[in-house]
């Protein structure tokens, strides 16, 4: 299990939000957590600095790319960026220093999956490029992946299925725990479990984390095989679980010492 760092980007500034609470049409419904004085190109160089490779850099909204140009050229490599990536234009962040770039409305028509658009992104690509995001919600005792800034629900369930389907065009999953992202309040575990039995490929889980020892028990849940983001919870982002304490988890884990 790895900790993989975020930079989430609202109108070129470096921000947290409350999952699911950014919408195109009503700006005034974003609930924001923290809106950092700090540039993203600083976030960069920090987890640079501090060897995290395989974050991501999120654009929430226009406005944003240059400053997400700004934190890959800041740690060419390292990050992925997704955010209204497409095939026209996802070599701009490759070329631009994205290791990856991350796909979710993109390779949706309405609510349903579109293998020819999935399968033509990556063959543009690579295979070997491409991350998808499988953000979800949960409805009706499921979770179904969510587009659209999180707001349209999808025929398409996180299970066992989906994710050894699409493994023959990615190299990864991100997965955002939506009903809980930005919120502090704890990680859904449910979803952790399953991301941990059935994924065939490496997966980041995002949302809800409250305390250091969240690390500890998505590493159980997940079995060891589900990497971690940490957004607002992380003092750098205006909350509590003070990031050096996370890098002297990283490092314990990386010696495998538990606890």
């Amino acid at each position: 299990m790895k900790f993989r760092p975020c930079i989430d980007l609202h109108d070129g500034k470096v921000v947290q939000i409350v999952g699911g609470s950014l919408q195109d049409d009503s700006p005034a419904t974003l609930e924001t957590n923290f809106v950092s004085e700090r540039s993203s190109a600083e976030y960069a160089e920090l987890y640079c600095k501090d060897g995290l490779p395989g974050g991501h850099v999120i654009s929430l909204g226009a406005n944003n790319r240059s400053a997400a140009m700004a934190a890959l050229a800041a740690f060419p490599g390292g990050m992925h960026y997704g955010g209204g990536v497409n095939p026209d234009n996802a070599s701009d962040f490759l070329d631009a220093g994205a290791s990856h770039v991350i796909v979710t409305s993109w390779v949706f028509t309405g609510d349903r999956l579109d293998s020819d658009k999935l399968e033509l992104l990556s063959n543009r690509i690579g295979r070997d490029k491409l991350v998808l995001d499988l953000s979800c919600r949960m409805k009706d005792g499921e979770f179904h992946v969510v587009t659209n800034r999180w707001q349209t629900f999808t025929t398409a369930k996180v299970d066992a299925e989906l994710l050894e389907n699409l493994s023959r065009w990615c190299s990864e999953y991100l997965v955002h725990g939506v009903d809980v992202e930005g919120k502090s309040q704890g990680i859904q575990e449910d979803l952790i479990r399953i991301l941990g039995d059935h994924s065939p490929l490496p997966v980041t889980y995002a949302g809800g984390v409250s305390q250091l020892s969240d690390l500890d028990r998505v590493r159980e849940l997940g079995s060891g095989r589900v990497d971690l983001t940490i957004g607002s919870a992380l003092d750098i982002f205006g909350g509590k679980v003070a990031y050096r304490d996370v890098l002297e988890w990283v490092e314990r884990n990386d010696k495998g010492i538990k606890g």
